[in-house]
């Protein structure tokens, strides 16, 4: 693969992207995963899929769409998706969580109507559910870039906001911290890392790469920066991984990423579970 990709520009774009989207993705995660709203990305990529197939079926009935990216409407469809989460919560004042079962259930429901109108599952919608290393385009690194930049940028410069709404909202209002701008520009940020993962990862998919690298590092880190650094890198190895045995199996990215992430898992609880066995002998002995 290392030849290949001095050679194959569509090889450089997926590895460019994915790369980004291990960054981004577990970053975010760790956010997600503390504030214990880790089903919100599983919403969110579930009415990207609905953005996909409506876009999908536009480019298919209307004659005037020529060379339409799915990726937008993806995109937009999303962020319309966290913004009603964020009234729904509001709605449901002390019963927030059904904010998020109700939009993946719609999103489901949606997605299964314009799916079907679509004349079903084709080559294209099968690369956005699952990923595909040949169809990530220049374009589309671009707006990766973009993304990527913008999220690290926020989280920079809101790191503390962000951290104290994490562990406890009510005390951050109450110091005076905007939760209500924090949080909206958050689950847009999630909104848009969920769209722009979809081509590599895969739409049903890039929920797992928000959540799974958090959890190893969880079970590793002693402080919040450290469980942040770990999940990043976790994430990067589980990428990397994926998209060498994704292109070694020809299959898609999507499931090997995914199952990397599982093994570093695994891994992390082994290593926990035997650390803890070697204290407990020093403690006995």
């Amino acid at each position: 693969m290392i030849d290949a990709l001095f050679e194959y520009e569509f090889l450089q774009n997926a590895v460019i992207t994915g790369l980004l989207i291990g960054l981004v993705a577990p970053l975010l995660g760790v956010f997600i995963v503390v504030r214990r709203l880790s089903l919100i990305a599983d919403a969110l990529s579930h009415i990207t899929l609905t953005g996909i197939a409506a876009s999908l079926l536009i480019e298919k009935r209307v004659s005037a769409v020529n060379d339409w990216n799915p990726m937008y409407m993806g995109m937009a469809f999303s962020v319309i998706g966290a913004v009603f989460i964020e009234k729904l919560r509001k709605v449901y004042k002390h019963y927030e969580e059904l904010a998020i079962p109700i939009m993946l259930s719609g999103g489901i429901g949606l997605g299964v109507i314009l799916i079907s109108l679509a004349d079903g599952f084709n080559t294209d919608l099968f690369s956005y559910l699952f990923g595909s290393v040949t169809a990530v385009s220049r374009d589309n690194v671009w707006v990766v870039v973009i993304i990527t930049t913008l999220v690290v940028l926020i989280v920079m410069l809101f790191y503390k906001e962000l951290f104290v709404l994490s562990f406890d909202e009510e005390h951050a209002t109450i110091a005076g911290v905007n939760a209500k701008t924090i949080h909206f520009l958050f689950i847009v940020m999630v909104a848009l890392v969920i769209a722009s993962a979809m081509q590599v990862v895969g739409i049903l998919l890039v929920s797992a790469l928000m959540t799974l690298p958090v959890a190893a590092a969880l079970r590793m880190s002693v402080s919040f920066k450290q469980t942040i650094g770990l999940s990043v890198l976790f994430g990067e190895v589980a990428v990397v991984t994926g998209l060498f045995s994704a292109y070694q199996l020809d299959v898609p990215p999507g499931g090997t990423i995914v199952m990397s992430a599982v093994v570093i898992l695994l891994l992390s609880i082994l290593y926990r579970r035997l650390r803890s066995e070697e204290w407990w002998k020093g403690e006995t002995s």
